[in-house]
């Protein structure tokens, strides 16, 4: 009886221990997994650590920039190992790193320059808010900007060096020359980069889109600054992928078919400085100019906005439909609803109480 009692008393430590060394096993697995990188394939991205932030904020912002894969352990292993003294300043990393390698370009010195400033330009953006943004940063005036965006000479200069600028960006009914060709990205510059140097930060970025989809630019048959127009219509109309490539489709459609594109976000264009909210581009569709795309057939004179390369795709790539007509949730959740009639148009915006 004793015996079979110590045997028990065996077995079950036994079973205790192996559900220990499991534990540990996993635990030990779970942490080593969560410092790989979060991908294989290299992409640069900016990241900025300011005065007095704490692991903790730092750890949330790499978590927030798709740079690791858990906080928690990137804090730990930072404890543990050393590297708790990060630098402030800007950095460029790479996801393809490891946890270990950013926290170890970010506790050096060497790596954080102090002397650039990073800005965060958001897709969609306007030329004259972006201008607003370096103007708030570096010190560059948003109206010399404007001004050296539309100066032909210039422009021309850059010609040489960019090879999708044509001619078609020279026109002089356009508010910005260079509206939709000043990539959205997050950069950083030098403290002292004056305007050229920031436009050619844009434009270098916007090279390298253009070379990634020149094929599909030529294959598409159409020029580059149509594309370009497009897309920029759609940035504004959709938030997602799969709605932008939708809508990229619907508006070549109606351009199939003669009609006017009708696109609102046109007209938002068009009052420019007169915008004070979203209603005002569906209530002034009559508004005379020549971005207004309700009384003026095809594209407007010239991109609206700056796209992302999100929009860029979806107007190479657009999905087939039979859809001429769609409407968009502007102060809900932003769902798109699609139609093939002005009927069903109507019927969409009635159902889901979409009437401004």
């Amino acid at each position: 009886m004793k015996k079979q009692l110590k045997n028990k008393k065996i077995a079950i430590i036994a079973v205790i221990a192996a559900i220990v060394v499991a534990l540990g096993l996993g635990g030990f697995l779970f942490y080593t997994q969560n410092l790989k990188s979060v991908t294989t394939t290299s992409e640069k991205v900016p990241f900025e650590i300011k005065n007095g932030e704490g692991m903790s904020v730092i750890a949330a912002n790499l978590k927030e920039k798709d740079l690791i894969r858990n906080t928690t352990i990137t804090k730990l292993y930072a404890k543990l190992n050393g590297l708790q003294d990060v630098k402030a300043g800007n950095f460029m990393l790479d996801k393809s790193w490891s946890t270990k390698e950013i926290l170890t370009v970010l506790n050096d010195a060497n790596k954080a320059k102090g002397d650039e400033v990073m800005i965060t330009f958001r897709e969609g953006m306007w030329a004259k808010d972006m201008a607003v943004e370096i103007e708030k940063k570096l010190g560059l005036k948003a109206e010399d900007l404007i001004a050296l965006w539309n100066d032909d000479a210039y422009i021309k200069e850059l010609m040489k060096t960019y090879t999708f600028l044509k001619d078609d960006v020279l026109n002089d009914q356009v508010r910005v020359k260079l509206e939709g060709y000043l990539f959205p990205q997050t950069y950083t510059f030098a403290k002292d980069a004056d305007g050229k140097k920031v436009t050619e930060t844009f434009l270098n970025h916007f090279q390298s889109i253009y070379d990634k989809y020149k094929d599909d630019i030529k294959q598409s048959g159409k020029s580059l600054h149509d594309i370009i127009t497009m897309a920029s219509i759609v940035q504004y109309e959709a938030s997602k992928p799969e709605d932008m490539k939708m809508i990229a489709g619907v508006f070549y459609n109606r351009l199939n078919q003669n009609m006017t594109l009708g696109s609102s976000v046109t007209v938002c264009y068009a009052m420019y400085d007169k915008l004070t909210s979203p209603d005002d581009c569906e209530v002034n569709t009559n508004i005379d100019s020549p971005y207004n795309t309700y009384i003026h057939e095809g594209l407007p004179i010239g991109p609206i906005e700056n796209p992302g390369e999100d929009a860029i795709v979806a107007t190479l790539h657009p999905t087939k439909s039979d859809y001429l007509y769609f409407v968009a949730d502007i102060h809900g959740d932003g769902k798109v609803y699609y139609s093939k009639t002005l009927e069903e148009q109507e019927a969409n915006i009635d159902k889901y109480n979409l009437r401004k």
